[in-house]
């Protein structure tokens, strides 16, 4: 029987999740969480196979944050992020931040089941438009479309405004972090896509996750 603890911080969503998964008879819901804190302390106690995690929960911590503390604390159980970001930013920190799979709410029931059975058994899920891109990208890296990794090229600043960028600091928040002044935050940010060709932040974010560059301590 597959464990499992909703979180999210709507109680009508919780209650059509308990609902749809108490009718499948190899799955049964232990608790409940509106927020990331509740979150860990319900899944060190009970220890369920499968976390079902939303990202976006404004009254506590967020879903990112608890599913790399439960990925931590609890590894032998695995975070299924259900959210409505079809987005690849957030794809990439979820699964940075340990989660064992990734599922949009406006997706069917049926993938929905299927996703926590996957994440169950120990195994990586996506949802398929998310995959397709991934492989896509993997094509494109296979036929030569990407350019060389000029990591090496940027200078220490620049290392360290591209990894603050990734991981979701504003130019304000970065300047006054390096004491240096928002102008110059946006020159460096301007070199390092140039050098990196990169062309958007959603690039940016999958980039630094690929070089192993965010973590969220």
């Amino acid at each position: 029987m597959i464990q499992i603890i909703i979180v999210d911080d709507h109680a009508v969503v919780r209650s059509g999740l308990r609902l749809l998964l108490s009718e499948k008879v190899d799955m049964t819901v232990v608790g409940e969480a509106s927020e990331g804190d509740e979150a860990i302390r319900l899944a060190t106690s009970l220890r369920p196979h499968v976390v079902l995690m939303d990202l976006s929960m404004p009254h506590g911590k967020d879903g990112l944050t608890a599913a790399k503390e439960l990925h931590q604390l609890l590894p032998d159980t695995a975070v299924l992020i259900l959210t409505m970001h079809d987005d690849d930013e957030y794809l990439f920190r979820a699964i940075q931040a340990g989660a064992s799979g990734y599922v949009l709410k406006s997706a069917p029931h049926e993938e929905l089941v299927s996703a926590i059975r996957t994440v169950a058994e120990g195994n990586a899920y996506l949802y398929p438009t998310a995959t397709k891109r991934l492989m896509s990208e993997y094509m494109e890296r296979l036929q030569g479309g990407y350019s060389p990794d000029h990591y090496e090229t940027l200078t220490a600043r620049e290392k360290e405004i591209l990894s603050l960028t990734a991981k979701g600091y504003a130019n304000k928040e970065i300047a006054e972090q390096l004491f240096i002044s928002v102008k110059t935050v946006e020159t460096h940010k301007s070199n390092v896509m140039e050098k990196l060709g990169l062309r958007t932040r959603p690039d940016l974010i999958k980039y630094a996750v690929k070089k192993g560059l965010l973590n969220y301590e």
